[in-house]
């Protein structure tokens, strides 16, 4: 699998290098990095992407296709784990160039069309982690988002019709529409926004809540929503991909 897993970080934290062949012929490639990512799923049946970061990852999906000998025609669906605007980035363009659907939970809907989001508090901040994510944001578009003007509703527990069939799992608090991607061809649960292993406000490291979420309270009880997945990998949307269970990673949010 593509996450080749290798340098470490803090405790858990992985650093995916190249991708490398799954026994199944499946890639899984990050796209971005700590700050703002999204992921792409290659399989013989073609590529399903987990969230489309920010507008100019665009460029980083292009050098990815070519590097696996594809394109963006190869592409059969992209899941977004909520509607916020680093997470549809280059989605718009893929769906009106490349006729590709796009897929959010029923409640996230809108504001992936629009936008429109309750304005949540900052919280706690630090100058430099701040100013890092504010300039990797601009240096990729991420002040003029393109939001997705057609979008195809799913719901929690809907397995969907694209390679690798993606699971829904429903992570309402971040947004009411939040969810989980869990795809067990990859060993991997894309959890967006719904935790975080980098703050992208504090630059602190390691499974934490993510800021900017609407419902803290709920964001923490929905981690009971995964813990009894099966997978070796957790992925978030910005920090650190984790390798350790779901269980393990909610149980260390509870307990910080």
């Amino acid at each position: 699998m593509g996450l080749r897993p290798l340098r470490r970080g803090p405790a858990g934290a992985q650093r995916p290098p190249r991708a490398r062949p799954h026994p199944a012929r499946l890639h899984l490639r990050r796209l971005g990095n700590d700050i703002v990512a999204c992921y792409l799923v290659d399989t013989p049946e073609g590529i399903t992407l987990i969230d489309a970061g920010l507008p100019g990852h665009w460029h980083d999906l292009q050098r990815e296709l070519k590097a696996l000998g594809k394109t963006a025609d190869d592409v059969r669906g992209i899941v977004l784990t909520h509607g916020d605007s680093d997470h549809i980035g280059f989605a718009e363009r893929l769906r009106r160039e490349h006729g590709v659907p796009v897929y959010v939970h029923a409640a996230d809907a809108a504001r992936a069309r629009t936008g429109e989001k309750p304005k949540t508090p900052f919280g706690p901040l630090r100058v430099g982690p701040t100013l890092g994510f504010l300039g990797y944001s601009i240096s990729k578009n991420g002040l003029r988002p393109r939001y997705v003007s057609e979008v195809t509703e799913v719901g929690d527990g809907d397995v969907l019709d694209l390679p690798g069939s993606p699971v829904i799992v429903g992570m309402p608090g971040h947004s009411p529409g939040s969810v989980a991607v869990h795809v067990p061809a990859a060993d991997a649960v894309f959890v967006g926004d719904a935790l975080t292993t980098r703050h992208v406000l504090t630059g602190r490291t390691g499974p934490q809540p993510a800021p900017f979420t609407d419902d803290p309270d709920e964001a923490l009880a929905s981690l009971d929503r995964i813990a009894g997945l099966e997978a070796s990998w957790v992925l978030p949307g910005h920090g650190a991909p984790w390798q350790t269970s779901p269980a393990q990673v909610a149980a260390a949010i509870r307990n910080a």
